[in-house]
């Protein structure tokens, strides 16, 4: 194992990342007031920006892993400090000399499944596209109107897997002509770039591009933020350019132009929690709400924190792989907010979300009291 790096490395990789956005911070403190940390346990992104101004950062330590990129703190910052940047930086000096506090390591074994098999889940790439087995889904091929990008989550998952057994029913309904790439899609890499993973982020994403170009893939439809937010902003660093589609986008299109009918009745109180790389990241907060209103019988009540303060479940910066004490889970918090409003069922749309609050149900004393729903399992019991 490499030995800590000297500082001015550190600071190399933080301005090569953000250049000297770090330097700009004056300590207000604003993004320690809205970090969902401070809900759970004390928590200081402004010590850590103040450490690596004065060159007293620590990168063993296990701060520089909690940020969960959820988007609240550069949303406030009244400087431009770019507080995400800097932080994932850190994590790629860490994971150079690979320096990990005991929380952290359990995402290695992500890192190996992912240069193996493609995926952070320790699964084998010939399975990638069983969840569809039964199912009319074709391969893709040139020509076809939409790639239907699955995602790890959704192709492994057991819980998942039904969000896309879900979506490929809406599909069909819809008389989409999709197709997926199966063994040939590759994680997305967002999380894996988030936790220090350039490389593998770069090989991941030249691999997926390829298999895009060689498709003949234009449009690419996901269910996953992550894959929506990394295709959409991340990928055009490498000179391409496809259009972009999140679920809730088009199944909002397909509705609006009378090629989904909403005909079977949902009488349930529901709350909409707005994941952080669909809403605060990337600004999808209106379709997802708008297609639930539509639902017959369905009654959409609006929890605290919600929309572009909307609380982080707590998976995002590759948290989702790691160990985090149940009394410090931001989703045990969120499902409390759900309850509160009297919702019977929670519905988001993004798998970090979903697998995060069905562990918090599960561990809840009255684990009835609520279910946890994907937008898409929604529809597809009303069409």
């Amino acid at each position: 194992m490499e030995t800590v790096p000297p500082f001015k490395e550190i600071i190399d990789e933080i301005k090569a990342s953000g250049g000297d956005a770090f330097k700009r911070c004056f300590q207000c403190g604003l993004c320690d007031v809205v970090c969902p940390w401070n809900r759970v346990r004390t928590f200081s992104m402004r010590k850590i920006v103040q450490e690596a101004i004065f060159g007293l950062i620590e990168i063993e330590k296990e701060d520089i892993w909690r940020c969960t990129t959820c988007g609240r703190c550069p949303q406030e910052c009244p400087r431009d400090v770019r507080q995400i940047d800097s932080g994932v930086a850190l994590r790629r000096i860490a994971t150079k000399y690979q320096v990990f506090p005991s929380a952290v390591k359990p995402f290695r074994a992500a890192n190996a499944s992912l240069i193996g098999e493609g995926n952070p889940l320790q699964e084998e790439r010939k399975k990638r596209a069983d969840w569809a087995s039964g199912l009319s889904v074709k391969p893709f091929t040139e020509g076809m109107e939409l790639l239907y990008f699955v995602g790890c989550y959704y192709s492994y998952d057991p819980r998942l897997k039904k969000v896309a057994v879900a979506t490929t029913n809406i599909l069909n309904k819809a008389g989409v002509d999709f197709g997926i790439l199966g063994t040939r899609e590759n994680c997305c890499g967002e999380s894996i770039r988030k936790t220090g993973g350039e490389q593998i982020f770069k090989t991941l994403a030249r691999e997926n591009i390829k298999a895009f170009i060689d498709s003949g893939v234009k449009k690419i439809l996901v269910s996953s933020p992550h894959c929506y937010h990394t295709f959409k902003n991340e990928y055009p660093e490498f000179m391409v350019n496809f259009e972009i589609i999140h679920i809730s986008q088009y199944l909002y299109e397909l509705i609006n132009k009378g090629k989904l009918k909403l005909s079977g009745e949902y009488g349930k109180k529901i709350t909409y929690h707005d994941p952080c790389y669909l809403g605060r990241h990337n600004g999808i907060y209106d379709e997802p709400r708008e297609i639930l209103k539509k639902v017959p019988g369905l009654k959409l009540i609006e929890m605290p924190d919600a929309r572009i303060k909307s609380l982080c479940c707590g998976g995002g910066g590759g948290r989702i792989w790691m160990e985090t004490p149940k009394s410090e889970r931001f989703s045990n918090l969120r499902l409390e907010q759900a309850v509160g409003v009297g919702a019977e069922v929670l519905v988001t749309a993004c798998p970090y979300c979903i697998t995060n609050f069905e562990d918090s149900r599960l561990n809840r004393e009255n684990s009835e009291a609520i279910q946890i729903k994907d937008i898409t399992e929604i529809l597809q019991e009303v069409i």
